[in-house]
């Protein structure tokens, strides 16, 4: 009772008199959305409905997952640990391979006593955990492309390759497959339909109409049940191709898309540190190389277009939540999976260890809260959802958790708190270097970090980065190698041997 008192204590004594004991969750996650929103400060972005949540909640302008592709970063997520922990760091492994008895977070709320559903891209993929769910989770079935002649460029695709939306590729007998997520078999190359599409057809033609259908539908059954709830929606777009309804695609005038400001890699930095980004390169006329200009606004295009078709769909779950009268007792929050490169440094999509990848939209609106469209330049990690969220709802928190409950900075966003946030990624460059790596990257208030190591043994050093985001906060310039910075490049290997246990908040055990 003591841990369920003190975890409501965010809740005015007015809501509190007037809701259940324990909040209601909306938990709402995106695939590949960048912080490029209106709450974020790009008002070119037309976000109403997340920027409602926002404007209602808490904008954290520096969180991190902890590996820039969808399966690792979901299993994070979704299990409160990290990569080397879940032992995820593909798209081809499920969680339970090494954590079998894991308690995920919406299986710590049906255990206890929340109604717990979903629907949508939640876990990777066609990745599934039934223990998760009180109900059995649902993904729609819907057209990837709506016009005809797109329909047909997707139907000749080798044999094992996915629709698209995000979906796993199932194995092919006898092919050898990439080492690392996100590296792609040559013989994939072009072989989807289009990357992206403008059609005139109703919402739910795609698969996130159809999944705010389901979470409506949701919603109104939940409303005559007496626990509280856990719904977990899972929304595609911008996930690859980016398609949505012409109506979107009107919002945008393209003569005024702005493209890339720094179209090329990082200069001193490794070139196995940012690929152009094969997964791009998955769909139809999408060249080897360099994307000309005038393709490349045509995809900041479509991908703000898939952003606002997504941001309608939330506008619509928000808005049954509201008919309802559920939203006083209900906190709602919404995460993009990752970032995603639009041409930054000459590449496309996730896949690495860049700010533009791992650093991704979190926002968080809980009853009663101090500060209300506020926002936190805290340093936050994913792996912190789950202990913040079970915080919140007064719930006992698992030892297996490797984050922090963020729950402080709802009322204080501006205290101390994380000295550092860490992600990785996996590159096998066996093929052209020999070397099997992964980079292990830490945020600092002021710099990233990253080390990339042997994967056999983290003592071997393969190369280094260094980014001062004071003086280059587009990290185009590695200055890892300046003698000038030796000392301070000492300093943070010594910061990052200590790891996320050395970076916790003051006053967190």
């Amino acid at each position: 009772m003591i841990a369920l008192l003190f975890g409501m204590a965010l809740l005015s004594a007015s809501a509190a008199d007037e809701a259940p004991s324990q909040p209601n969750i909306l938990f709402i996650a995106v695939d590949d959305l960048r912080p490029e929103l209106g709450c974020y400060g790009r008002d070119y972005i037309h976000s109403p409905n997340i920027d409602r949540i926002a404007a209602q909640g808490m904008v954290f302008n520096r969180a991190y997952c902890q590996e820039a592709v969808c399966s690792p970063t979901r299993s994070s997520l979704l299990t409160g640990a990290r990569p080397d922990t879940t032992r995820v760091w593909d798209l081809k492994t499920h969680f339970r391979t090494a954590l079998p008895d894991v308690v995920t977070l919406p299986q710590l709320f049906k255990d206890n006593g929340y109604f717990v559903q979903g629907m949508g891209k939640l876990y990777h993929g066609g990745f599934n955990d039934p223990q998760s769910w009180s109900v059995p989770w649902v993904n729609p079935k819907a057209p990837v492309y709506a016009l005809p002649e797109n329909v047909e460029l997707n139907s000749h695709r080798p044999a094992g390759e996915p629709d698209g939306d995000g979906e796993s590729r199932k194995p092919v007998p006898g092919e050898k497959e990439p080492h690392a997520a996100g590296e792609i078999a040559t013989n994939r190359l072009n072989t989807r339909g289009p990357a992206f599409e403008c059609a005139e057809v109703p919402d739910a033609t795609y698969t996130d109409g159809k999944v705010a259908d389901l979470a409506v539908a949701a919603l109104q059954n939940i409303a005559g049940k007496k626990a509280p709830f856990f719904l977990a929606v899972g929304l595609v777009k911008p996930h690859l191709p980016f398609v949505a309804p012409k109506k979107y695609w009107d919002l945008y005038d393209p003569a005024k898309i702005q493209l890339a400001p720094n179209p090329f890699r990082p200069k001193s930095a490794p070139e196995y540190a940012i690929l152009p980004g094969d997964e791009l390169r998955l769909y139809h006329n999408i060249p080897a190389g360099h994307v000309p200009d005038d393709l490349a606004r045509q995809l900041k295009h479509a991908y703000y277009a898939s952003v606002s078709y997504m941001d309608a769909q939330v506008g619509r779950v928000l808005a049954e939540l509201d008919r309802l009268g559920l939203r006083s007792n209900t906190i709602v929050i919404l995460w993009g999976d990752h970032g995603w490169k639009l041409g930054e440094h000459d590449a496309w999509a996730k896949h690495s260890n860049a700010e533009n990848d791992v650093n991704a939209p979190l926002i968080l609106s809980a009853p009663g809260m101090k500060k209300s469209g506020g926002h936190s330049d805290a340093l936050v990690e994913f792996v912190d959802v789950y202990p913040t969220l079970a915080d919140l709802a007064g719930l006992p928190l698992p030892r297996h958790l490797e984050g922090t409950s963020f729950r402080p900075l709802l009322n204080d966003p501006s205290r101390p708190w994380k000295t550092a946030a860490f992600s990785q990624y996996p590159r096998s460059v066996v093929a052209t270097h020999g070397k099997d790596l992964m980079g292990y990257t830490m945020r600092t208030d002021r710099y990233r970090f990253t080390l990339w190591v042997d994967r056999n043994d983290h003592a071997k050093v393969d190369s280094m980065e260094l980014y001062d985001h004071q003086n280059d906060p587009q990290e185009n310039t590695n200055i890892a190698s300046v003698p000038a910075n030796a000392s301070l490049v000492r300093q943070l290997t010594e910061q990052w041997k200590r790891g996320w246990q050395g970076a916790k908040p003051p006053q967190t055990p």
